[in-house]
């Protein structure tokens, strides 16, 4: 089972902390390029700030948007952290009320406001994915496909024919390498082998 999540479906969250009005946007993105996009599209150039963060894997940014620094964009990403997930972007934008919040009211309203988005999000467990292939005869083909094919979580990449038969493509849950590496031993009486992309 994963530790890491995903966010089903972009979500978004409101509230109001002394005078100051703060909503948060939250939606899984695949890459750097996409976060921006997601940004872009949803920050209010009329707002005071538009602070954000975004993971993907090892790769994470965050944003201050003009806030003390250290006080939004790090609060954010902290909340995304903390409740585990993965491919996802965060923007919590800011309409000041005129009402200074502090250092630690800023913290608290950011990670917070951030915080309270995805917990309202539905959530799905990100699998860890492999990509394979297997070596066949033309006879064993439709062995190797129906018996792989039923694997939970695999899915079956086009074949690619060769003069001796064909490879099949894998791409499939990095769990069950070892399921799927014996099942090849089996299906072929330890001629082939799973190669793992």
């Amino acid at each position: 089972m994963s530790d890491k999540f995903g966010l089903v479906a972009p979500v978004e969250a409101r509230q109001e902390i002394k005078k100051s009005r703060f909503v948060a946007y939250a939606a899984p993105v695949d890459s750097e390029a996409a976060a921006k996009a997601f940004f872009a599209a949803h920050a209010d150039p009329g707002a005071n700030h538009n602070c954000w963060a975004w993971r993907v894997g090892n790769a994470y940014r965050f944003n201050d948007d003009g806030e003390p620094s250290g006080t939004a964009g790090k609060p954010i990403l902290q909340a995304i952290d903390g409740q585990g997930f993965d491919c996802i972007a965060v923007l919590v934008t800011r309409w000041f009320g005129g009402v200074l919040l502090g250092s630690g009211g800023l913290m608290r309203a950011y990670g917070g406001t951030a915080a309270l988005c995805l917990r309202a999000g539905e959530k799905v467990p990100l699998i860890a994915m492999s990509l394979g292939e297997v070596a066949c005869g033309f006879s064993d083909l439709a062995l190797f496909q129906a018996r792989l094919g039923s694997v939970a979580g695999v899915e079956l990449l086009s074949p690619r024919f060769t003069d001796a038969g064909a490879v099949l493509g894998l791409r499939f849950p990095a769990s069950a390498t070892d399921t799927l590496a014996g099942l090849v031993n089996d299906l072929s009486h330890g001629r082939e082998t799973l190669r793992v992309l």
